[in-house]
């Protein structure tokens, strides 16, 4: 709390940005905890809305990116003997590797919900010779909900921050799950609505 408190009371902004590219590439930061105590810092008055969001979404992609850039000229090597020191245990990059095989560039868009997943997706795209335009579509688009959600979180639940924070940087996978499930369902009943429509106009 006060290791928080002190970024953005002395650094404002750019305490943001800095947190967050050590958090991404690995550093022992709480990454959601501290976005939500940033949303609780909006509503506070402290700092505002969108400059907060947008300085979360630049530490966040370029923290994502550095990881991209060092598994592309660094190789698994790197990733094996110094992600250790970065607090990334042999057990999430094995663990990370099973779901990149299964999901693909899928995992760079939700690795930012899944605890221990986000600092090694990037590591291994890279590593896998993604294309920067492949990678940013999914990464950088992961990037903004994932802010854009903590943060406002933050911002709404106002003093319950600390709760919140702390529960959805454990059930996070959870959460998305069901936030894309939503938007599933919202789409398919547009697309039906649309085709009823399209029905209807026909007679």
């Amino acid at each position: 709390m006060e290791y928080l408190n002190h970024l953005i009371e002395h650094y404002g902004y750019l305490g943001i940005v800095m947190a967050l590219v050590g958090g991404i590439v690995g550093l022992p930061i709480p990454d959601e905890v501290l976005l939500t105590y940033v949303g609780y810092n909006v509503f506070s008055g402290k700092i505002a809305y969108l400059p907060s969001l947008m300085c979360a979404y630049l530490g966040a992609s370029c923290g994502i990116t550095l990881s991209f850039i060092l598994g592309c000229q660094l190789g698994a090597p790197f990733l094996h003997k110094y992600g250790p020191k970065l607090h990334i245990s042999e057990a999430k990059i094995i663990r990370t590797r099973n779901l990149f095989n299964k999901l693909g560039p899928f995992l760079l868009l939700i690795g930012f919900f899944i605890p221990g997943v986000r600092h090694v997706t990037a590591y291994l795209a890279g590593i896998n010779n993604y294309s920067y335009k492949k990678f940013a579509i999914f990464a950088y688009s992961g990037a903004f909900i994932w802010c854009l959600t903590f943060i406002t979180l933050g911002r709404v639940l106002g003093g319950n921050w600390v709760i919140v924070g702390t529960y959805l940087s454990r059930y996070s996978v959870y959460f998305i799950i069901l936030l894309l499930l939503g938007c599933l369902i919202f789409y398919i009943y547009l697309r039906r609505r649309k085709i009823r429509r399209m029905l209807h106009n026909d007679y």
